[in-house]
């Protein structure tokens, strides 16, 4: 398989993605003074600035970013964020990451989430490849895509270019 056979999204493709779920935030929170995106970092918190951007071009509920570092390879250890748990407190909040793979990620991370009343909570993911390892339930999702358990996904965010491939 050459590299340009396994691209799954191309930029096309990932931008109305984005606007799809922008849309789906937006009427999901349509009452809403300001709404929590919180992307995993590195590539959730990108698609989650993405996701931010269009929001803002539909409207007008005030989008706060908050960056969601968890160490993949150890995910107890404990989580850090770019806000203050009372910076979200009983606010909506949009849990973000590009891709769901066995849902240990996404479920760290709402575990994280879960220690301060917030006022809504929803997950979103580009590409979920129904391998979950946990019972992790994404709210809005660019893609489901069943793939084998030696496949994996990858996404790409370059500057004025970016992808998802199987790998």
């Amino acid at each position: 398989m050459t590299p340009i056979d396994n691209i799954i999204l191309n930029k096309k493709q990932i931008d109305h993605k984005i606007r799809r779920i922008a849309y789906q935030i937006y009427e999901n929170n349509v009452s809403e003074k300001e709404v929590i995106i919180a992307g995993i970092y590195e590539n959730g918190f990108l698609f989650a600035q993405k996701i931010k951007k269009e929001i803002e071009k539909i409207s007008s509920i005030k989008i706060t970013m908050c960056k969601v570092i968890i160490d993949k390879k150890t995910p107890t250890n404990p989580i850090k964020t770019s806000l203050k748990p009372e910076e979200y407190k009983n606010k909506p909040l949009v849990l973000v990451d590009d891709v769901l793979h066995s849902g240990t990620t996404l479920i760290y991370g709402i575990k994280h989430f879960l220690g301060v009343p917030l006022k809504q909570f929803n997950t979103v993911v580009l590409v979920d490849r129904n391998h979950k390892k946990y019972p992790v339930k994404v709210d809005f999702k660019g893609i489901s895509l069943s793939t084998s358990i030696n496949e994996n996904i990858s996404v790409v965010f370059e500057k004025e270019n970016y992808f998802a491939r199987l790998e």
